[in-house]
């Protein structure tokens, strides 16, 4: 019995031991290793089993382990932040080696390019279109998301305003296609068509958008990729699209930057010592008598090293089914003049649910921000070039004890009203102040058709709603505003702007006779109200001095777009795309009988390297051609009601008063009832190009625009009972050009990456009429308003000439080469020099624009700069004319003033305004960012799924150029007190967790 029971606990041990051996037998390790497309390691990132909760991340190498998984049919995932999810599904028999490389996010975006009212894949694409990255961006202080691409983007030219907190930035895409319309391009976020109306009390409508929410921008720039906007899209289109939310845990980031600001040139004016030895040399006993016995550099005094910060904190990640992404921010800046500075805080909200089997996908973009703004006075610029360095900051007087100029009228002591006011009074003693609210977003639902295969029905309602609202206080003492007693001032403006638009995709791929077709037919609504504005000027009393109401009595500012649109891209044998696009608009800003605009579209790609003698080729792997041709309109830039005979108040120190009340009257506004679109006509050429399985890419176009019908400013007869000028279309304009960019990863290894960019564009443009009929004798629409004189213009719109051409008289120089004043050439030879002998030379738009960036990774640290050009672009030294001649500083009407060097090198006594001497070369070289980061890992101990950057940069690094004034880099080409870029210094933490 006794060996019955050791017979049968034997056999149970055999029986547990053969189980545990066929266990381990269906059980198996999987091993590995993760890099990203150079071979690098990613460490911490996650690889796991989908379905279960095996799970691990890679080591420090890259390397992974996962052990004891059961043998059978399972799918592996791969996730990494800032990287593509990778899946793979593998029959497991046994041990297994998986190796992983992961795509940037980057990368995978650039497959896929956003177009109108969709997206397309980039081999396909039939426009000339250009899409930036986050990786991409310039770094730094980024108060606005145009800087983000600044030098970026071939034809593309991104100009600051300057240097003040949250200034905004002229963007101009393949030239101005408009003289007195607007020449922005439309700019697309999440979308949602923004209005590039101007909101009160903000320096700049897009400073309300946190740069740090951006994940890519598109810009589309010929007609066929723009035509599907139709009437707002005649200066190109910038699609911009946000972060959203991310597969799997909450992920964390935060960053937060620390920047100084500091002025890198400041203008060449006297000091104290040269001033006095000039006027001691040059000045009678009075003019003597006015130096004072200070040295001020009055720049230094309103002038200051400026701080700032931007912290920024998101999480993303997925709830359930719901992927989101939450974000704040908050940026402090000031700026470079005294009193200037700028608080933002933004929120943001992105969730991207799915329903009914992923069939619904719904986007809900929600964004809102909020800036207050202490507005420095920018006129103390000017005054402190040319006021006098011998004179003190502060006297005991009743102009807030600051010295001013005095002179004597009737005996009595008053303010001199010729001379300038004390530079740091101008800032001190105004308070200009600003609290701006903006929020837009959209929810946008695409239904993919259950029962009609490839069939998507996309609906997108969006909003753009802004207040505006600020005060202007100068006290009654105040030199500035002596005169009218001070100023207190407010004003309040609301916007709400709506968009619904609807669309049907159908997209269909024919595999029997190796074609694609996508069709997309869609309409739009869009709304633009400002539902209320308000001005009142008062003294510092509270008198009031003007209250404005609104310009139309009888209604709101609005305007109303209604659009139709279609578009159809057949593709054949992966090698062949035709596209074309049709849209209809109407407008409420013209008359019913000219309201509807067409604007058609074609275009036409032919993938050359996927042709039999081009596909096996090695070197080559990709060549693509495209050709396109496209009609685009314009409505922006004028006014609502152009085309209403409609009456508007008059000022109101223009009221008539009866008995102890005054009334404002109401005058006839000029109106054209038969205005109509402007509209612009584009043909494209292009190449895109790779070589070395793409680690060259690139792209050349070739184009050509014309706008006709331009609406544009001409005068009006006079004896008219209208204002000076009226809205109509009058004249041509055009621009031809060529871009090249290329890009270049030239060397890829585990330790080390040099990645390169450049691009350059060549653009002329010319005005070929500006008449309603043929008038050889006229000549020109001046422009241009200088500061000097009284009503000015140095610049004119002229046919056979590039807009904004200088309109200057020749210079006549002395046997050494010395100016003489007063003289100029008789051009047209007839004996007299007078206005007849005015003069076209150069312009202030450049011919060559040119853009380079690089960066140099080794292990853990980079280094990345960024650099810009303009070449033949022309400056007007308005300061120079201005204050750079003898009577500045010794200046009849009784006061001492300041001066640039310049007053050596010309002589003058007295201001030579239109003499092309102060014309000069701008062309430049500019670094705008120089860069340095140092990405520390895992920062956490075991936690792999940190990640510590560091980072330090120097932003407007250096400036090359034979420019002699503040900045050869001015939109408008005339140089007189422009805000000074800063020079700026940045230290930043991004921390992942």
């Amino acid at each position: 019995m006794k060996k019955l029971y050791k017979m049968k606990y034997l056999l149970l041990l055999v029986c547990m031991f053969s189980v545990l051996i066929a266990s381990a037998q269906n059980k198996s390790n999987i091993t590995g290793k993760l890099t990203d497309e150079s071979g690098q390691p990613l460490p911490g990132a996650y690889i796991g089993i989908m379905g279960s909760s095996a799970g691990t991340n890679s080591d420090v190498d890259g390397n992974y382990k996962l052990t004891g998984v059961p043998n059978g049919t399972i799918t592996l995932q791969v996730k990494f932040i800032g990287f593509k999810e990778l899946q793979r599904t593998i029959k497991l028999t046994g041990d297994f080696v998986a190796n992983f490389t992961l795509q940037s996010e980057a990368t995978a975006l650039t497959e896929v390019v956003v177009i109108g009212y969709g997206s397309q894949q980039k081999k396909d694409h039939t426009g000339a279109i250009t899409t930036v990255n986050a990786k991409d961006f310039q770094k730094g202080s980024i108060t606005t998301p145009e800087q983000l691409i600044a030098g970026k983007i071939a034809g593309v030219n991104v100009v600051s305003n300057g240097g003040s907190p949250g200034s905004g930035s002229v963007i101009r895409v393949r030239g101005g296609a408009s003289l007195s319309a607007s020449n922005d391009p439309l700019i697309v976020i999440d979308g949602v068509a923004l209005s590039n109306d101007v909101i009160a009390g903000a320096a700049n409508p897009l400073n309300l958008i946190n740069p740090n929410d951006i994940a890519t921008f598109t810009v589309l720039k010929d007609a066929a990729a723009t035509a599907i906007y139709g009437s707002r899209a005649s200066n190109g289109v910038i699609l911009i699209t946000t972060k959203k939310g991310e597969d799997g845990k909450p992920k964390f980031n935060f960053s937060t930057q620390i920047s100084a600001y500091t002025v890198g040139k400041t203008l060449d004016v006297l000091s104290s010592k040269e001033l006095a030895d000039y006027v001691n040399a040059n000045g009678n006993d009075a003019q003597k008598a006015l130096l004072g016995a200070s040295s001020t550099n009055w720049q230094d005094q309103v002038y200051q090293t400026a701080l700032g910060s931007d912290n920024n904190l998101s999480v993303s990640g997925t709830w359930k089914t719901m992927p989101y992404r939450v974000s704040g921010g908050y940026l402090t800046q000031k700026g470079v003049l005294v009193t200037d500075k700028l608080n933002r805080s933004t929120l943001s909200l992105n969730l991207n649910p799915t329903f009914f089997d992923k069939h619904l996908k719904v986007d809900l973009n929600l964004k809102g921000a909020v800036s207050n703004t202490r507005f420095a006075n920018q006129a103390a610029i000017g005054a402190a070039a040319s006021f006098d360095p011998t004179q003190s900051v502060t006297a005991t007087n009743q102009y807030g004890n600051y010295f001013e100029w005095t002179t004597t009228a009737n005996s009595v002591t008053v303010l001199n009203p010729n001379a300038s006011r004390n530079p740091v009074s101008l800032v001190q003693m105004k308070n200009d102040n600003s609290n701006v609210q903006r929020s837009y977003g959209n929810l946008q639902l695409d239904y993919q058709v259950h029962f009609v295969p490839g069939l998507r029905a996309n609906l997108n309602l969006g909003y753009d709603i802004s207040k505006g609202e600020g005060t202007v206080y100068v006290p009654a003492e105040a030199a500035q505003s002596y005169a009218v007693g001070g100023l207190d001032n407010q004003y309040q403006q609301k916007v709400n702007n709506k968009v619904g638009e609807f669309y049907l995709n159908y997209a269909k791929d024919l595999k029997s006779i190796k074609s694609t077709i996508n069709a997309t037919a869609g309409y739009g609504y869009y709304d633009f109200l400002t539902t209320k504005y308000f001005y009142a000027s008062h003294k510092a009393n509270g008198d009031i001095v003007s209250g404005s109401q609104p310009a139309f009595p009888f209604d709101k500012p609005q305007a109303r777009l209604i659009s139709y649109y279609g578009r159809f891209i057949y593709s054949y044998d992966s090698k062949y795309t035709l596209a074309g696009s049709l849209r209809t608009d109407g407008s409420s800003k013209y008359a019913p009988e000219n309201r509807w605009g067409l604007f058609p579209s074609l275009a036409f790609t032919w993938r050359i390297n996927e042709e039999n003698f081009l596909k096996s080729s090695r070197s080559i792997s990709d060549l693509k051609l495209r050709l396109s041709y496209g009609s685009t309109g314009q409505q922006d830039g004028i006014p609502y009601y152009s085309y209403l005979p409609v009456y508007s108040y008059s000022v109101a120190a223009a009221a008539y008063q009866f008995g102890n009340t005054f009334y404002q009257m109401s005058s006839p506004n000029a109106y054209d009832s038969s205005i109509k679109w402007e509209q612009t006509d584009t043909y494209n050429a292009g190449f895109d190009y790779g070589f070395a399985d793409n680690r060259i890419t690139g792209a050349v176009d070739v184009y050509f625009k014309k706008t006709k019908d331009l609406l544009n400013n001409i005068p009006i007869a006079p004896g008219s009972n209208f204002t000076n000028e009226i809205v109509t279309n009058v004249g041509n304009v055009e621009n031809k050009g060529i871009e090249f960019s290329i890009n270049a990863a030239a060397i890829r290894t585990k330790t080390t990456n040099w990645d390169l960019g450049f691009n350059i564009t060549y653009n002329n443009n010319k005005i070929t009429n500006l008449t309603a009929i043929d008038n050889p004798v006229y000549a020109g629409a001046p422009t241009g308003a200088i500061t000097g004189g009284t009503g000015n213009k140095i610049q004119i719109n002229s046919v056979g000439y590039p807009t904004n051409a200088f309109y200057v008289y020749k210079q006549v120089y002395d046997q050494n080469g010395k100016p003489v004043e007063g003289l100029y050439e008789d051009l047209n030879g007839d004996g007299v020099v007078n206005q007849d002998d005015l003069y076209r030379y150069k312009s202030s738009n450049p011919k060559v624009l040119l853009g380079f960036n690089t960066q140099f990774t080794y292990k853990k640290w980079a280094i990345s700069t960024t650099l810009r050009s303009n070449i033949g672009n022309y400056m007007y030294n308005n300061l120079a004319a201005g204050i750079g001649v003898k009577n500045n500083i010794l200046n009849p009407a009784g006061y001492l003033g300041n001066s640039t060097s310049e007053i050596f090198k010309s002589g003058f006594v007295n201001n030579q305004y239109q003499s092309d001497y102060y014309l000069q070369n701008a062309s430049f070289l500019r670094m705008d960012n120089l860069g340095l980061s140092y990405n520390a890992g895992h920062v956490f101990g075991s936690d792999k799924n940190t990640s510590l950057r560091i980072n330090a940069n120097c932003q407007n690094v250096f400036v090359v150029t034979k420019y002699t004034g503040q900045d050869p880099e001015i939109f408008s080409g005339i140089d007189n007190n422009f805000y000074p870029r800063p020079r700026t210094f940045v230290l930043g933490v991004n921390l992942d967790f």
